[in-house]
């Protein structure tokens, strides 16, 4: 019984090429590409919240957010993504292969789905931990009202802390953002009722 033959794997222009021509977005590392599965709502809501939110307290200032639809370039790991929402400061820099594609984010935010979530934290965590401009990698649950924010250390190491409950806030350390986590869950529909400390009291 003869082997199955290996698939050839694409080059980044062939890659390139391909998702110019797609309908559908994919993701991209060591030759093989990665088709992205649809958002749930909770997942959607979350993003345009979080968007509408850094919009207004990013305004006037030298940074600016950039949503799902821009493609962002690992190029010491060469690994292609479309992280949730970007935010980057100063002018955006093209990847060496394609003008479309960036290469310069300050602060990168997943929301977390139940299919992606592992790897956010793992391997696409290790991703983007090769690009020199990024100051902070934020993961947010969907199910609950939790946000977990990384922080690079002057030695590269990452520290970690943790806004849990509507009644928290996240805050940026590159950017000047605090944000109430009551409105970036606001119109989501939790599965089990989330108290808040008023109701704790």
């Amino acid at each position: 019984m003869s082997a199955l033959p290996k698939r050839k794997k694409l080059t980044i222009a062939e890659y390139l090429a391909i998702e110019h021509a797609a309908e559908f977005k994919s993701e991209f590392f060591d030759g093989e590409l990665f088709a992205m599965a649809g958002a749930s709502r909770k997942h959607n809501i979350v993003k345009d919240n979080l968007i509408g939110e850094l919009g207004v307290r990013l305004r006037g200032t030298p940074c600016r957010t950039v949503s799902s639809d821009q493609r962002l370039a690992v190029g010491a790991s060469g690994a292609y993504t479309y992280p949730d929402v970007l935010i980057i400061c100063g002018p955006m820099i093209s990847d060496v292969h394609d003008e479309e594609t960036i290469v310069n984010p300050t602060v990168i935010v997943e929301v977390l789905s139940p299919s992606t979530a592992s790897y956010d934290r793992g391997g696409k965590f290790r991703h983007y931990q090769k690009l020199d401009s990024l100051k902070e990698y934020v993961l947010v649950a969907q199910n609950e009202p939790v946000i977990e924010r990384f922080v690079r250390q002057t030695d590269e190491s990452w520290a970690l802390v943790s806004f849990v409950g509507l009644d928290a806030v996240l805050t940026l350390i590159s950017v000047p953002v605090q944000i109430p986590l009551a409105d970036i869950y606001a119109g989501v529909v939790f599965d089990e009722p989330i108290a808040t400390e008023g109701d704790r009291r």
